[in-house]
């Protein structure tokens, strides 16, 4: 022990456990870390308090003449707002440009992942990587037309199925031009409601190439260039909608054909899922391509006797942040935890390698390694990190299967090396996850008539109060895993079905909400008899936060049943990311307002230091696009700002009251004209 407390510094101040999270293998390894004085993001939340200027959103670094600082006057604004920075921009504009960088920041790192992946499919179609083929070929086919890309070819006056490799290299070519063309507007724009089309085009906001949109921003919000909020928005607008129905939706797509489309499948969930007899491996990111591999790798039967030649009994992966959802979803691997857990899963002692990618990763990660055996690998080329323990392995998609192997026999020789101090908390839940667009339509209607109208049949009739989608991070300024779990549960006691992705998708299976026999206990009686009959959780894993491009779709399929509207902004429901930290969650609701979501955040908004821009998100907004902005911090109240839009979407539909069940006779169903 007096190895491992020699290497770090004294921490300052410990987090209280109990207060950190919600969560008890959370505080039982915030515990042991203390005990070995090993500091977390836990305890840096404690020791460093955020810039309150910067809080506000009122605080321009774009140029040097700053940084200018514009806070609001303690007695509030009274008349005219005169605070101005040196070259005379205004609290709106320093605001709103914060803002959009926000997006322009959470779509590049969206759709630099989609472009990784539609360059590796590319290289799978046409075969010049042995290690990735194409696993699922009718998701190939049914993307196939919205690129442009025929599925059939006439030869000799008889119409025959062009080969599959022939289509995916067509669509790889295609969706690799989304990025860069030199005209037109994104090809899947069209996959949305027409009238959401039209509104957007009447708006001028339809995405041009998602690499263009990105640029702009940065240009417009560098010094001296766009000095109008809503136009300035504008283009934050349009960038959103180039992550969402753009570079993410793209890569979640590809990313099927690629390794199969997710389908519910069993597993589990928590740090407790790390065994102390086997090598753990932890991938941890959100981009799936090696981790792909390495799940492949570690499960051949020569990786697993190699192990046991090291006297281990196997090989256990888990995985962490959305990495971990990809992996899960198509093939049952365990998440070991959410974002804030990653350096809890080192100091259980028994994490032999942890594998990283790209995004949501601490780079205290090596400091906490350095007090264990565990090898921290880098693979990305972008995604390096300066401490001399850090093992750096480039992927390559053309060695694919040799990079995975390189990096599991690492993990397997340090089981070797090993300390007697491993702790691993027991805590761990069953979950179901891996619903996608295509199987919820499954599971609601079967292999005959499987159709979104079931869940809106039940929405109409009352079962059903709306939908949701809980969606993001988690961030050490709030309690770990509280403000998810609360808001949930209060949503489905309401009879509100919750779609989730990312980290909140991992918490909720942390905290047993992703089984069917859940809805029994949290649920209101409308939605447990649903799930019941159905046999789905209340709240349906849907993926990683790549993949909230699926919520969007699923949006897309209930207005294509009928009966809740034309648009998506017509639909009973909201979205909610209610620890969000990162510049994605920003793009994600972005789009999602911009789709005609009511989206409301929790924690805080960077927007009060510019109250009539906040205004102009939480209002103006909705005239345009039908969905707007909202913040509440606390999780009831936020719950109940999310039904309370529901409901107001139920009365306009006219479905806000109770029917009546009448028997009909014959001579009732013939004033039908039904025999």
């Amino acid at each position: 022990m007096a190895e491992v407390t020699s290497k770090v510094d004294k921490v300052a101040k410990f987090a209280d456990p109990m207060a950190a999270s919600i969560e008890p293998s959370t505080q039982e390894m915030l515990r042991r870390a203390q005990q070995l004085n090993i500091e977390t993001v836990f305890d840096r939340a404690v020791t460093m308090k955020p810039c309150a200027i910067g809080l506000q959103g009122i605080c321009c670094k774009n140029c040097a003449m700053g940084p200018c600082r514009l806070p609001l006057p303690k007695d509030g604004i009274q008349g005219e707002d005169t605070r101005k920075g040196l070259c005379g921009a205004t609290a709106n504009t320093i605001c709103a440009r914060n803002f959009v960088r926000m997006i322009a920041g959470g779509t590049a790192a969206h759709s630099d992942h989609g472009r990784n992946v539609a360059e590796t499919f590319l290289a799978a179609a046409k075969k010049q990587t042995k290690d990735y083929t194409i696993k699922d070929p009718a998701k190939l086919i049914q993307i196939a037309p919205y690129f442009g890309v025929a599925t059939t070819v006439e030869v000799d006056g008889v119409v025959k199925d062009r080969d599959i490799y022939e289509i995916g290299v067509a669509v790889g070519e295609a969706a690799i031009r989304e990025w860069g063309k030199p005209s037109g507007t994104l090809a899947y724009l069209k996959r949305a409601p027409k009238p959401l089309q039209d509104k957007w085009e009447a708006e001028g906001v339809m995405p041009r190439n998602i690499d263009r949109e990105i640029v702009e921003c940065m240009h417009r919000t560098t010094m001296g260039v766009d000095q109008d909020y809503k136009n300035l928005m504008k283009q934050g607008v349009r960038t959103s909608l180039a992550d969402g129905w753009g570079g993410a939706m793209i890569g979640t797509d590809l990313q099927d054909v690629l390794f199969g489309s997710p389908t519910p499948l069993q597993s589990e969930a928590n740090l407790g899922v790390m065994k102390a007899d086997h090598v753990n491996i932890i991938v941890h990111g959100h981009e799936p391509l090696l981790s792909e591999m390495i799940v492949a790798a570690a499960q051949s039967q020569e990786m697993i006797e190699y192990a046991k030649a090291k006297g281990a009994k196997g090989i256990q992966l888990g995985g962490i942040c959305c990495t971990a959802n990809e992996i899960l979803q198509r093939h049952g691997v365990p998440p070991a935890g959410t974002f804030l857990q990653q350096e809890l899963a080192i100091i259980t002692g028994a994490c032999d390698a942890m594998v990283v990618d790209v995004q949501c990763i601490f780079q205290n990660l090596a400091n906490v390694a350095k007090c264990f055996h565990t090898k921290l690998i880098t693979t990305h080329p972008i995604a390096k990190m300066e401490q001399d323990n850090v093992v750096h392995i480039q992927f390559d998609e053309h060695h694919a299967m040799e990079d995975a192997i390189r990096i599991v026999k690492i993990a397997i020789d340090n089981f070797l090396n090993r300390g007697a101090e491993v702790m691993i908390p027991r805590h761990k839940s069953v979950q179901i996850a891996g619903f996608g667009v295509e199987s919820i339509k499954y599971h609601l209607g079967g292999s005959f008539r499987g159709d979104y109208f079931t869940l809106n049949d039940n929405i109409i009739n009352g079962r059903i109060r709306g939908i949701a989608g809980v969606v993001g991070c988690n961030n050490a300024r709030t309690k770990h895993n509280e403000e998810h779990i609360t808001l949930i549960k209060e949503l489905i006691k309401n009879d509100v079905i919750v779609l989730t992705t990312g980290c909140s998708a991992i918490a909720c299976g942390i905290h047993g909400l992703l089984t069917p026999e859940s809805a029994a206990v949290y649920c209101g009686p409308g939605l447990a008899e649903v799930c019941e009959t159905v046999g789905i959780p209340p709240v349906l894993h849907l993926g990683s936060c790549v993949d909230n491009s699926r919520i969007l779709l699923a949006a897309t399929e209930v207005v294509k049943a009928g009966g809740l509207g034309k648009d998506i902004c017509d639909l009973p429901a909201a979205g909610s990311a209610p620890e969000w930290m990162s510049e994605k969650a920003i793009a994600i609701g972005q789009y999602f307002v911009a789709s005609g979501v009511y989206t409301v955040f929790g924690y805080h908004m960077p927007l009060e230091g510019a109250p009539v821009f906040k205004d102009y998100l939480y209002k103006e907004m909705e005239n345009i696009y039908g969905g707007k902005w909202d913040c509440e911090p606390d999780p009831i109240k936020h719950a109940h700002k999310m039904i309370a839009h529901i409901d107001k979407k139920r009365k306009e539909l006219g479905i806000d009251k109770a029917r009546d069940r009448v028997l009909m006779d014959m001579a009732d169903r013939q004033a039908l004209g039904m025999e």
